[in-house]
Order: C-alpha cells, then sequence, then structure tokens
C-alpha cells in the first residue's frame, strides 16, 4: 500500500513536469515562427513617431520656453533679444535640416532584392558537412592560420578555437542568413569547396598560395577560398532566388535588401543601397542639431539657476540631447569609415575578426614587447596578399574618395543635402580586379601587372 501510495503521490508531479516541458515547446516554437516572419507595419513604424515626439518636445522646450522668455526680456534668462534671436532662427534652421533629412531617409526605400530578381530553383546541395559550412557573409571571411595542431584528425586553426556551427535543416547554410553570420576557415572546409568546384565546373580551381618559404605554418596567412560571388552562395532560401552582390536578407522586413547595412528601428527600415546617402545625411544634420541644443541650453540653464528657480525641463533636453550627441557622432563617425572603406556592416565585421584573430596570432608567437617583429610579420602577410581592408577588400574600388563619391555623389553639396542619388543601381558591383571571377582573393604574384 506504502509503494501504491508513493506512485500515486509522484505521477501528479511527472504530469505537472509533462505539461511544462510541452508549454516551453510550444513557446519556443512560436517565438522561432515570430522570428521567422517580418514585423508587422506598425512595429516596423512606431519608432518614427516616437523620434517626432521628441523632437517636438525639444522644440517645444527650447522654442516656448527659452528663447520666448529670451525675446520678452525676462529676467533670470541667459540674455535679452540679441541672444534669443540668433539662437531662435540658428535653431530652426538646424530643425528644418534635420527633418528635411530625416523625411528623405524614411520615405527612400534601400531597395528590394525581389523587385528586381526572378524566382530560381534551389542549387543542388554542396558536399560539405553541413555543420562546417561556411554562411554568406558578402565579399568577406575571416583569415586562415594553419598550424601543426590537429582536431579529430583534422588541421586546425594553430592558435584560435575550432569553432563548428549546428544548423538543424535541410538547407545548406545560406538559410542562416539573418543580418549577420560567421564565416569558418576550416582548411577541411576549405578543401571540400575545392573539391565542390573542381567538380562542379570542370575547371579544377586550386586555391591560391602566396609566397611563404621561411615561414613557420603558425605564421602563415591564408585568406578563405570560398567564391563568394558564385550563385550558389549568393540563393536565399527564403525568398526563393539568387540574390545579388552584397544583398542580404533582413529578418525584420522579411525580405533581402539590396547592398543591405543594418536594419534602423528609428527610420523604420533598412539602410542599403538606395538610402544609405541619405542615412549619412540625416546623422549628420541631427549631430548638429543636438550639439547646438545642448551647447545653448547648458550656459541657459547655468544662469536660469543662479537667479530663480531652474526649470526641470531644461534638464531632460539637455540630459536627451547628450545621450543623441554621443548616438549620432559615433554613427556617423562609423558610417563614413565604412564609406571610405566602400563596405557595409556585414563586411566590417567580418574584417573585424579577421583583425582580431590575427593580432591574437601574433600575440602568442610572440612577446609583448616584439613591436618591430609583430610590424614585419604583417608587413610580409600584406605584400603577399594586400592590406585587408584595401587591396585585400573584395569591393575597394582603388581609393579613397572613388568609395566615397560612389555612394554620396560627385557634388559637394551632396555630400551635406538629402539630394542627389548614388552612382550604383544596387544590383551591379565591380569587384576589385586583385580577386577572381567567383570572388576569391588571389596573392600578388597573381593580380594584375599593373596592380602588383
Amino acid at each position: 500500500m506504502a509503494n501504491d501510495g508513493d506512485v500515486s503521490e509522484k505521477r501528479p508531479e511527472g504530469k505537472c513536469c509533462g505539461i511544462i516541458q510541452e508549454a516551453t515547446t510550444k513557446s519556443m516554437e512560436r517565438r522561432s515562427k515570430r522570428k521567422e516572419s517580418a514585423q508587422p507595419w506598425i512595429v516596423l513604424k512606431i519608432t518614427i513617431g516616437i523620434t517626432l515626439g521628441i523632437i517636438s518636445y525639444a522644440s517645444y522646450v527650447y522654442i516656448g520656453r527659452f528663447c520666448v522668455p529670451m525675446l520678452k526680456r525676462n529676467s533670470g534668462i541667459l540674455g535679452g533679444r540679441r541672444f534669443g534671436i540668433p539662437f531662435l532662427v540658428i535653431f530652426c534652421i538646424l530643425l528644418v535640416m534635420m527633418l528635411w533629412a530625416y523625411a528623405v531617409i524614411v520615405f527612400t526605400s534601400p531597395g528590394k532584392a525581389g523587385d528586381y530578381v526572378e524566382p530560381s530553383p534551389e542549387p543542388p546541395p554542396r558536399p560539405v558537412p553541413q555543420w562546417w559550412d561556411s554562411t554568406s557573409d558578402i565579399g568577406a571571411g575571416q583569415y586562415e592560420y594553419t598550424g601543426s595542431n590537429t582536431v579529430g584528425g583534422a588541421q586546425s586553426n594553430g592558435n584560435t578555437t575550432l569553432e563548428s556551427h549546428a544548423v538543424p535543416s535541410d538547407k545548406p547554410s545560406e538559410q542562416r542568413d539573418d543580418n549577420a553570420g560567421d564565416a569558418d576557415a576550416l582548411p577541411p572546409v576549405q578543401a571540400a569547396h575545392a573539391r565542390s568546384e573542381m567538380n562542379g565546373d570542370g575547371n579544377g580551381a586550386q586555391q591560391p598560395s602566396g609566397d611563404t618559404s621561411g615561414l613557420p605554418m603558425g605564421l602563415t596567412r591564408r585568406p578563405p577560398m570560398t567564391p563568394v560571388l558564385h550563385p550558389d552562395h549568393r540563393y536565399c532560401f527564403k525568398d526563393g532566388f539568387i540574390k545579388p552582390p552584397r544583398a542580404h536578407h533582413c529578418r525584420a522586413c522579411g525580405t533581402c535588401v539590396l547592398k543591405y547595412d543594418h536594419h534602423c528601428p528609428w527610420i523604420g527600415q533598412c539602410v542599403g543601397a538606395r538610402n544609405h546617402k541619405f542615412f549619412v545625411n540625416f546623422l549628420q544634420w541631427a549631430a548638429i542639431f543636438c550639439m547646438w541644443t545642448f551647447a545653448t541650453l547648458v550656459p541657459g540653464a547655468v544662469q536660469e539657476g543662479r537667479d530663480s528657480d531652474l526649470d526641470a525641463q531644461y534638464i531632460v533636453i539637455i540630459a536627451l540631447s547628450a545621450l543623441f550627441i554621443f548616438f549620432t557622432v559615433a554613427l556617423l563617425v562609423t558610417h563614413v569609415r565604412l564609406i571610405l572603406l566602400n563596405m557595409i556592416t556585414v563586411e566590417s565585421l567580418s574584417k573585424e575578426r579577421m583583425t582580431e584573430r590575427e593580432k591574437a596570432v601574433l600575440a602568442r608567437q610572440f612577446s609583448w614587447y616584439q613591436f618591430g617583429a609583430k610590424r614585419k610579420l604583417k608587413k610580409q602577410w600584406d605584400r603577399e596578399w594586400g592590406e585587408p581592408y584595401t587591396d585585400g577588400n573584395l569591393w575597394w574600388l582603388g581609393s579613397y574618395r572613388e568609395n566615397w563619391e560612389s555612394v554620396m555623389g560627385h557634388s559637394k553639396w551632396e555630400w551635406f543635402l538629402p539630394i542627389g542619388r548614388s552612382d550604383t543601381d544596387g544590383l551591379n558591383w565591380l569587384p576589385n580586379p586583385r580577386f577572381d571571377s567567383e570572388g576569391r582573393p588571389r596573392p600578388r604574384s597573381q593580380w594584375p601587372a599593373a596592380l602588383r
């Protein structure tokens, strides 16, 4: 009887655990489905209303509670009309310019690949283990440092951690094309890709190699030879077509975006080929607007605090303007750098991972004070393969000026005003001639003679 009692007491607990586990599983499935589907229109656009609300409140405080009292020559204010009039005029000019740029970026589509690309059948599966396969970073990959260590019988990075990504899907790694990805640079994967290319096109393409004589294997830079421009590597299994180069699938918008940089909730859509320029214009004017608001309100608040009770709304706007100064200036500096390099955020993140891995390898091979040896080895790598952000960049156009004008336009007015458009249509891109026709980097010895 005691045993029966024990069993009866345990059953409810087991049943309860089963119900909890089932509910958890269903919740995870629903969450996964929501991630796979595009966000509702109202969710995408609600932040536009929030942004306009913040701008309206800041304008009310600055004009109604800061400038108007100066025009009325109230006591305890920073100054009279000689301050109030220029402050008001400059603020209104900056406000109009910022709102103009914001309207343009909100109403300009980044360019959707589905509007220009026809559906196509899925490519045949590649003979590469799925959990070893590389993802779809367009135009970039990680450097591979070969060493003597082995993992499971396969040669691994001599000084880095072997990474594997399990993908519970019957699709290749492109199924993980959600806003960003990692690129594995494992020798078995590269060899499998090479065999795949040899069997697929019959050309027997071999991985090029630079002059690595005299270097230990662990100190050899070998860029991955993934053919990133090959149609099989640009197929989107979510939209069912071959993406144009540099296009990427945005999970929030539920579509592939031309030259996808990132999804910006503040504008309710992505930043891509058609509106990247206007995004930079908006950041320029927003940064100047916030700086002016902060720089003029702070002395006004100090003066008012000395002579009378400080208006608490001054503090709110000062705090908001300081926050958005940091936010907009950081974004502006980042995107100016990306444009000068002719890169997008996805490509830049991959290059940064390559740089960090390179630093880690040098740190393990040399002591901290051996700066000369590290610099000498990096220069040798650059002589073999080119500098990673310029010669080793698939989309490098030859100079910072050309890169800048390809996005911001040739007229200096276009650099600061939300007018004009970029040279590119977002579909066709001129690759770096230092790479082969499928986007694989070549050593300097194989570059065109004029570029060596």
